[in-house]
């Protein structure tokens, strides 16, 4: 269980980065006349993965879940590539890249790293490590309750992120409300 817990709070760590490069790239947006769309659902993504990472462990601890070396290694593994595509996207858009759905109008979309494959590679990463940091130690039920979860959670922020990085292959963002009223 120690060495699970430490995976999980370096998890969080890695979370705590992410929003640190976020609240940067943010105010980089800014000054660049950025666009922010989907606002309302944003609160509800945090509280999402704040969950995932406190429910890996009290699923863990609560219900004394064994740790199963050929699932947990193979989900550890998926874990690791799970971090590791997500700093390749972080990587390729730069100062581009964000928690919150940004648009700099002028900018083009990005064609290069993981975006060369997928239009939202982050994405993969999100749903990979979902599944992926709960089973590491039998935490099933979070799995599964983070995937009923996200998967509406996810097919809205699709939608207003495709919204909005369609505004900018037409020359620009639209008033903020249109995209965002693809929120909850």
């Amino acid at each position: 269980m120690t060495a699970y817990t430490v995976l999980v709070l370096l998890v969080a760590a890695e979370r705590l980065a992410e929003l640190a490069v976020a609240r940067r790239n943010a105010a980089w947006s800014g000054r660049r006349g950025g666009v922010e769309y989907g606002r309302g659902h944003y609160p509800v993504m945090v509280v999402l993965h704040t969950a995932l990472l406190a429910g890996c462990l009290a699923e863990a601890y609560g219900a004394g879940r064994p740790f199963r070396p050929a699932l947990g290694w193979t989900m550890a593994a998926l874990v690791l590539a799970a971090q590791a595509l997500r700093w390749w996207c972080i990587g390729t858009l730069g100062p581009r890249w964000n928690t919150r759905v940004i648009v700099v109008p002028g900018l083009p979309l990005v064609a290069s790293g993981p975006y060369r494959f997928l239009r939202h590679p982050n994405y993969v990463a999100v749903v990979v490590e979902g599944a992926a940091l709960p089973l590491v130690h039998g935490a099933w039920i979070t799995a599964v309750g983070f995937a009923a979860v996200n998967a509406p959670l996810l097919a809205v922020r699709l939608r207003c992120e495709n919204a909005a990085l369609d505004t900018a292959l037409d020359g620009g963002p639209p008033a903020p409300a249109a995209a965002a009223g693809a929120a909850p």
